[in-house]
Formats: C-alpha cells, sequence, structure tokens
C-alpha cells in the first residue's frame, strides 16, 4: 500500500511514518511501477505502526522502540533480547507505579477540599 492508505489506516501523518522508517523502525519497498519515487508498505505495518504510536504515547523512545525491535527479530543474541524487552517491561510497570501514586496524591488532595 502507499503511504497515503498507511496513514488512513493508522491515524499517523505521512511525516510520522517517514520518521519511523528514516529511525528504523520500519521499512518500505521501492514501487515496482515506472520510475517514480513511490514506496510500498507491507499490510502488516499497520500494526506495527499502531504498536509504536501507542508506546510512544507512554513515553518509549524511538531508540527504546527500536532496541526491543532488534531484540525480537533476532538483531542480537536471544538471551540480551530477552533481557532488553524484560528491562523495557520493568521500566513501563515502574512509571505505571508512579503515575499510581501521583492519581492517589491528586484524589486525596480533591477530597480534601
Amino acid at each position: 500500500m502507499k503511504i497515503g492508505e498507511l496513514a488512513e489506516k493508522t491515524g499517523l501523518s505521512r511525516d510520522a511514518i517517514r520518521f519511523y522508517e528514516r529511525n528504523g523502525l520500519i521499512s518500505s519497498e521501492p514501487s515496482q511501477s515506472g520510475t517514480n519515487s513511490y514506496r510500498n508498505y507491507p499490510d502488516e505495518l499497520v500494526g506495527r505502526l499502531n504498536f509504536i504510536s501507542q508506546a510512544r504515547d507512554v513515553g518509549m523512545s524511538v531508540a527504546d522502540l527500536r532496541d526491543i525491535f532488534q531484540a525480537l527479530q533476532g538483531g542480537c543474541d536471544l538471551e540480551n533480547g530477552k533481557r532488553v524487552v524484560q528491562c523495557k517491561i520493568k521500566e513501563l510497570e515502574d512509571n505505571i507505579a508512579q503515575t499510581r501514586k501521583v492519581i492517589r496524591f491528586l484524589q486525596d488532595t480533591i477530597s480534601g477540599v
């Protein structure tokens, strides 16, 4: 599919998709038709881009995502890949715990008003 269709399916801008491609989170193939510079994006990128978008919304960096994808795709040895993913999971769990503390504080604050 072309970038416009991918953007429509994911809700991301074309610029965001190009940014993720430049940073190695997704890839595309050059179009086989003619001499245009269109790129073809595989259908499975819809799910991957939705995950990227959600992960970015909770504060994961492009570098974190690149490390995770590299680990999951066998870009490093299996044990190191597991450690990378487990470390990211721990960071997210810590962030959730901190967010819950802030929520409790705010709830306590407004209940005392």
